[in-house]
């Protein structure tokens, strides 16, 4: 009768033993899994200067890569920039082919259906961009004219809330990145970009004599660092540490070298 009640005994204490260890596994948070791991994956379109680029060397750079960088060291892990298709980088980050998306994203109601967003970090408008001594002054001149975009960019998006103007647009040409677009607004095969403004000028700013920004705009928005709506406590120290980098500087210092200003949100 020992030996039963001994065996039974044993056997409890193993299945609670297994029950233990399963439920610990369950309970292991996506950032462990990302420290586990040893790396977090940044997707972003590698063609969105200053915020993610490739230089002369084809090293991907900019101000997002700086800050992506200095977040993942306080995270304790390295980082890895994996550029896809921005058209469908929602679908490649709730996929799990990357961790987050860190490139300049706008929060927009319809992106906040689909993931979660950091805090925000940067501000922003969606502006127009037309060639030097342009007849065209404000969105209501933009009536026939042809206008250039990124595909799947928050500017076809500003674009959209704006209905009427839409429909009063002669065509709307949609490009995989905001270089392309710019690049056929020079060569007279546009009227008209609407960009992020700080991409805009700072591409502008490349290639001074070409452009003009108007004064009229698509509105204003923020900037996000893009996370799975699961990934819950990836987000939790996600936004602790861009905190961290705000209160100590090193956010801004990182805004100097690419702004020549502080311009990141406090």
């Amino acid at each position: 009768m020992k030996r039963i009640f001994w065996f039974s005994l044993i056997l409890l204490i193993s299945s609670g033993a297994l029950l233990f260890a399963g439920g610990d596994k369950e309970s292991s948070s996506d950032i462990d899994a990302i420290r586990d791991k040893g790396v977090l994956v940044v997707g972003l379109d590698d063609s969105f200067p200053p915020m993610g680029f490739r230089d002369e060397s084809n090293e991907i750079v900019g101000f997002d890569i700086d800050l992506a960088k200095e977040a993942a060291k306080r995270l304790g892990v390295k980082v890895e920039f994996k550029p896809v298709d921005w058209d469908g980088v929602i679908l490649s980050l709730n996929k799990g082919d990357i961790d987050v998306v860190w490139n300049g994203m706008s929060i927009t109601e319809s992106r906040m259906e689909k993931i979660n967003f950091s805090k925000p970090y940067l501000d922003n408008r969606q502006i127009i961009v037309v060639p030097k001594g342009s007849a065209i002054k404000e969105k209501s001149d933009l009536v026939g004219k042809v206008v250039g975009l990124q595909m799947g960019s928050s500017s076809e998006v500003a674009l959209n809330n704006y209905a009427e103007v839409a429909a009063s647009l002669g065509d709307v040409k949609k490009y995989s990145n905001n270089v392309e677009a710019l690049l056929d607004l020079a060569a007279g095969r546009t009227d008209a970009v609407i960009v992020d403004e700080i991409v805009g000028r700072y591409y502008i700013s490349k290639r001074p004599g070409i452009y003009q920004v108007i004064g009229d705009d698509f509105g204003s928005e923020t900037y996000g660092v893009g996370i799975r709506k699961s990934d819950v406590k990836l987000k939790q120290e996600l936004d602790k540490v861009l905190d961290e980098m705000k209160a100590d500087g090193s956010a801004d210092e990182i805004s100097q070298k690419w702004f020549g200003e502080a311009i990141v949100k406090q």
